[in-house]
């Protein structure tokens, strides 16, 4: 099987300080959630953690985008 990077893994490439971007701020600040689950992949158990510990997200629906560039990079 090939290896398939995880959700953070991905979401580190989306990160850029000056950019005013949704997904580049979520991806800036998940740099700093120690706690962020670095080796998932499953969209619910993302989403379940976003929810209840990511107060630097402001909406779901930019998780939600982010994750479908995940899916599509990866192929799902």
């Amino acid at each position: 099987m090939a290896y398939r990077q995880s959700f953070y893994q991905f979401l580190m490439t989306l990160r850029n300080p000056d950019s005013n971007e949704d997904i580049a701020a979520f991806a800036n600040n998940a740099q700093f959630d120690s706690t962020f689950p670095r080796h998932e992949q499953d969209y619910e158990k993302l989403s379940e953690y976003l929810e209840e510990n990511a107060a630097y997200l402001p909406s779901m629906t930019i998780f939600d985008e982010a994750y479908q560039e995940y899916k599509d990079k990866m192929q799902y």
